[in-house]
């Protein structure tokens, strides 16, 4: 794959999974998860494991490495929302 098409991949892939890192901090630091939609994060989840192994598929590292990461987050999320469920 071109290295310049694989740079804006790894740019993209870090702005989307950063954006579930401040709601993981979020939720660690309130243990509110009241309003935290489980069935969205379980499709999010869902998604996620998907564009992994197409990431496999087709050898994109910046679609792998993306993808571990944010499933790790909303795994993160998922698990917070079992823990600190009133």
């Amino acid at each position: 794959m071109d290295f310049n098409i694989e740079i804006i991949g790894l740019i993209a892939a870090t702005l989307t999974t950063a954006s579930f890192v401040p709601q993981v901090y979020k939720i660690w630091n309130t243990k509110e998860v009241e309003n935290i939609s489980l069935s969205m994060y379980l499709v999010m989840l869902t998604g996620v494991f998907l564009w992994l192994t197409y990431g496999v598929l087709i050898d994109s590292i910046s679609i792998i490495l993306a993808n571990i990461v944010t499933a790790i987050l909303v795994c993160m999320i998922i698990f917070f929302k079992f823990r600190y469920k009133k």
